[in-house]
C-alpha cells in the first residue's frame, strides 16, 4: 500500500467550503488512509460520507443556540447534546485510527464549538437573563398553580389545626412544653431570635435555612410527593405551635407583627417549592401517555426554572427578616413593607405568568413562545 497522504478536501468539506458533490469527486481522486489498527477498515472517504449529515446538523443547532439558546426546542436541546457526544467520540476515532490531520483538526474545532454551548462556557446575554426572569419563571409558576394551591392548603391546614388546638385547650398548652420553657419562649426567646445577630449574618443564615426547606420540599417530590407533604405538614405544625402559644397567652399581636414582615414572602416561596415537588411526584405516580422518565424529564425542566427563581425570592425574604422584622420601626411600617414586597411578587407572577401562558409558554427550560 502507498504511504498515506491527507485528503486535502476533508477540511474543506467539514467547513462547508465545498459542495458535497464536489467534495465526493475530489475525495475519489485522492489517496486515503486505511485504518492503522487491525479490524478497522474505515477510510477517510467512507468516514466523512457516513458522518457528514450529523456534522452538518450539529453545526446548524450550534449556530442557532449560540445566537439564543431559546431558539431550540427541548427536543432539539436533547439532540444537540446527543450529537455533541457522538461527534466527540468520532473525533477520538479519527485521531486514533485514521491519522488524517486535516480531518482531526476540523472535528476538534467542531467539538470545541458545540462544547461551548453544551457546557455553558459562552456567557449568556442580558436579554436571555431578562427573558428568563420576566417570562420563563412566572410561566412555570403559573403552570403549576394547582399543585401550589394544594401545597398552600396542606400547610395552612396543618398550621390551623395546631394553632387552634393550643389556643383553645389549656391542657394542650401544658403538654406542649414545661412552664419555664414556655415562659422564656413567649417573653424573650421568640423576639430575641430576630435580633440575635447582625442583619447581614442573620439574613445569610435565614436564607440558607429557607433555601434548604424549599429544596427539601421540591427535591424529594420525585418520591410520589410524600416527602414533600411531610415537609409542608411539619413546617405548618411548627409555625402553628408558636401561633397557638402566643394566642393562648393573650399576646397574638407580638407573634403576627414578627412573622408577617418576612413570613408572607418566605412562606409563599415554600408553597411554590412544595407545588413544584408535588407536580414532580404526580408525574412519577401518573405519567399518563408518556413514559415515567419522559414525564419526569418534562416536569423537571419546569421545576429547575422554579427552583432557580426561588433562590432570589428566598434571598429577598432573608433580607426582610434580617433588616425589617426586627427593625425599630412602627409596626405598620414593618408589616407594610413586608406586605408591599409580597403583593408586588404575587402580582408580578400572576400577571406575567398569565401573559406567558397566553403566548404558549409553560415554563420549561429552553421553551419558546408559539
Amino acid at each position: 500500500m502507498k504511504p498515506c497522504s491527507p485528503a486535502r478536501s476533508a477540511v474543506l468539506v467539514l467547513t462547508g467550503r465545498l459542495a458535497v458533490g464536489e467534495a465526493q469527486r475530489t475525495l475519489r481522486g485522492a489517496t486515503v488512509c486505511s485504518a492503522r489498527r487491525p479490524g478497522i477498515t474505515t477510510t477517510v472517504d467512507a468516514f466523512i460520507a457516513a458522518h457528514q449529515p450529523g456534522w452538518e446538523r450539529l453545526d446548524a443547532l450550534v449556530d442557532r443556540a449560540r445566537r439564543d439558546p431559546r431558539n431550540l426546542s427541548p427536543a432539539e436541546l436533547d439532540e444537540l447534546v446527543d450529537l455533541h457526544l457522538r461527534v466527540s467520540s468520532q473525533l477520538s476515532v479519527a485521531r486514533s485510527h485514521l491519522g488524517d490531520e486535516a480531518l482531526t483538526a476540523a472535528l476538534s474545532r467542531r467539538v470545541a464549538r458545540s462544547s461551548a454551548v453544551v457546557h455553558g462556557t459562552r456567557p449568556r446575554t442580558w436579554r436571555t437573563v431578562v427573558q428568563g426572569v420576566s417570562r420563563t419563571f412566572p410561566a412555570a409558576v403559573w403552570h403549576a398553580r394547582l399543585p401550589i394551591a394544594v401545597s398552600t392548603l396542606v400547610f395552612v391546614a396543618s398550621f390551623a389545626v395546631m394553632a387552634l388546638w393550643l389556643a383553645s385547650s389549656p391542657e394542650a398548652v401544658t403538654a406542649s412544653a414545661p412552664e419555664e420553657v414556655r415562659r422564656a419562649y413567649l417573653e424573650e426567646d421568640f423576639e430575641a431570635y430576630y435580633s440575635s445577630e447582625p442583619g447581614t449574618a442573620f439574613a445569610a443564615r435565614v436564607f440558607t435555612n429557607n433555601a434548604a426547606v424549599g429544596a427539601m420540599a421540591f427535591g424529594m417530590g420525585v418520591l410520589w410527593g410524600l416527602p414533600t407533604l411531610y415537609v409542608l405538614v411539619l413546617n405548618g405544625v411548627n409555625v402553628g405551635l408558636a401561633a397557638g402559644l402566643f394566642h393562648a397567652a393573650g399576646d397574638a399581636v407580638t407573634f403576627w407583627t414578627l412573622i408577617l414582615p418576612h413570613g408572607l414572602l418566605e412562606l409563599t416561596a415554600v408553597f411554590i417549592a412544595g407545588g413544584a415537588g408535588l407536580r414532580l411526584g404526580w408525574a412519577a405516580l401518573a405519567p399518563g401517555d408518556r413514559t415515567r422518565s419522559e414525564a419526569l424529564a418534562e416536569e423537571g425542566r419546569r421545576a429547575v426554572v422554579i427552583v432557580l427563581g426561588l433562590v432570589l425570592v428566598f434571598l429577598v425574604a432573608g433580607l426582610l427578616e434580617g433588616y425589617v422584622t426586627a427593625a425599630p420601626w412602627p409596626t405598620w411600617a414593618r408589616v407594610g413593607t413586608g406586605a408591599l414586597v409580597w403583593a408586588a411578587f404575587v402580582g408580578w407572577v400572576v400577571v406575567a405568568g398569565r401573559r406567558a401562558a397566553a403566548a404558549g409558554l409553560t415554563g420549561a427550560l429552553g421553551e419558546r413562545a408559539t
